[in-house]
């Protein structure tokens, strides 16, 4: 592998690693803040995976020659779609929550299909591929849930008027 393709390839997975960090961040704040037990555990399931995800980049990072990112890097400072998630489960409303969890999860998919979009090493892609997979499947949850609350939820029209 050349030194430009390890040089993207760890771009790339530090990138990811910002977005799961996010993402784990996002989800601990959800799990703390969600009425329902089994969001509570959902989200804190999410959060655990979110982890692990940065786990594994990290060590493919390390193995291929490069530095795991400690920290934010400026495109993600800029526009972290999480963050609106830690401002809004401060409302301790579950559908709030719902909303800004599928929200961030909207940002996670979009930083995975970009990453899949660049050159990655063969033994890497499988990874980035899974997480990715293992990333819609979480936001199609959370989206659905998201509907479910909402459907379930009286409208204000629907009330009797007095």
């Amino acid at each position: 592998m050349s030194s430009d393709t390890s040089k993207e390839a760890v771009s790339v997975m530090n990138a990811l690693i910002e977005t799961c960090r996010d993402g784990e961040q996002g989800f601990t704040a959800a799990a703390a803040r969600a009425d329902s037990a089994d969001l509570k555990q959902l989200f804190s399931t999410l959060a655990t995976q979110r982890k692990t995800f940065t786990h594994d980049l990290e060590v493919e990072i390390e193995r291929i020659g490069g530095t795991p990112a400690d920290m934010g890097h400026a495109a993600g400072l800029a526009h972290r779609g999480w963050m609106a998630v830690k401002a809004a489960v401060s409302a301790d409303d579950d559908q709030s929550i719902l909303d800004e969890c599928e929200r961030g999860e909207d940002y996670a998919k979009k930083a995975y299909a970009d990453a899949l979009g660049k050159t990655l090493p063969s033994d890497v892609r499988p990874l980035v591929m899974r997480q990715a997979d293992d990333v819609r499947s979480a936001h199609d949850k959370v989206r659905d849930l998201r509907n479910q609350h909402r459907a379930a939820k009286p409208q204000d029209h629907d009330r009797p008027t007095t």
